[in-house]
């Protein structure tokens, strides 16, 4: 499995001139994006190819993660704070503080809970969305950053650090009580973390390296190590597909679960570094040119909008 793998010609983006917002209720399939320059985020109807509306956050919105049924958060690293996004139409519910650097969140199955890294504080929050309050906090390492959730709500990978050293692995099966069970050492400064749809395997991304890490849910050393695009890169899933995103080498790389191997490669602006999968679509937002870019589950580029001055995050809900 390890090593390059040959790849056909880069597919060019289409662009969508962006139109003026509406309002109204949200659209049947939107895409949130973090604006973290200008202190919004932007509701984007996906069948539309617009900017339906923005809604107001506190400044430095970065990250965004949401769930059906549970609304969505929003990360304010910089503010030490996270925002609850919920109700129809989508809008502000709280504003919760007394965080260092929020960075991350998975939410878990149930739509109940959230855990949320503190880079600032080495912590791993545990957030009832129901009450809107930090539940439980548990200390992991400085520096924690991207994590990822096993479909079953059960296990947490988290990166500590941009370059992390040091995996470290949580048992979330009591979200109120979870607990570190292990610590793993990638074979290069580690970026992104993400469990596979299956829950058998999770990917890690370089930080510097131009390679991906592919792990054993259980396991303590990478069974295989493959090339990748410019460091660093994201990863997010469908149902036999890894979508890997380089905002450095302007490409998104489709990879094949069962091999690892690159099946599709396709152009993106500088500085799409996030990526996201829903509703049947791909999302990989720019922090240079404040665009989304939308794919298809091939990774064919169906359309590109600008969104912001810099779009940082984004999801499907």
């Amino acid at each position: 499995m390890a090593g390059a793998v040959v790849a056909p010609a880069l597919a060019t983006p289409a662009r969508s001139a962006p139109r003026r917002p509406t309002a109204g209720s949200d659209p049947a399939r939107m895409a949130l994006v973090t604006a973290d320059l200008d202190g919004f985020v932007a509701v984007v109807d996906v069948e539309r190819r617009r900017v339906a509306r923005r809604v107001a956050t506190l400044d430095g919105p970065r990250s965004i993660e949401a769930r059906a049924g549970a609304g969505a958060l929003i990360g304010h690293a910089s503010q030490g704070a996270v925002t609850l996004l919920g109700g129809s139409p989508l809008g502000v519910r709280k504003v919760l503080k007394g965080f260092a650097q929020p960075r991350y969140a998975a939410i878990a199955p149930s739509g109940r809970h959230a855990f949320v890294t503190d880079s600032g504080n080495g912590e791993l929050a545990v957030v009832d969305l129901r009450r809107g309050r930090v539940v439980h906090r548990l200390e992991v390492g400085a520096g924690a950053r991207h994590l990822t959730l096993d479909r079953l709500g059960r296990t947490l990978w988290i990166a500590l650090g941009s370059t992390a050293a040091t995996l470290v692995v949580v048992d979330a099966g009591d979200p109120l009580a979870p607990r570190v069970v292990r610590r793993i050492r990638p074979p290069f400064g580690a970026h992104d973390v993400a469990f596979s749809p299956s829950g058998r395997r999770v990917w890690v991304t370089g930080g510097r390296a131009p390679r991906l890490a592919l792990y054993r849910a259980g396991g303590q050393r990478p069974v295989a190590v493959l090339a990748a695009d410019a460091a660093p890169q994201h990863v997010t899933f469908g149902p036999h597909a890894a979508y890997v995103a380089s905002g450095e080498g302007r490409v998104l790389n489709v990879h094949a679960l069962a091999d690892g191997g690159v099946r599709h490669r396709a152009r993106t602006p500088l500085g799409s570094y996030n990526v996201a999968r829903g509703a049947g679509v791909v999302l990989t937002p720019s922090l240079r040119s404040g665009e989304l870019t939308v794919l298809d589950a091939t990774g064919g580029v169906r359309w590109s909008l600008r969104v912001a001055d810099a779009a940082h995050d984004a999801c499907v809900v």
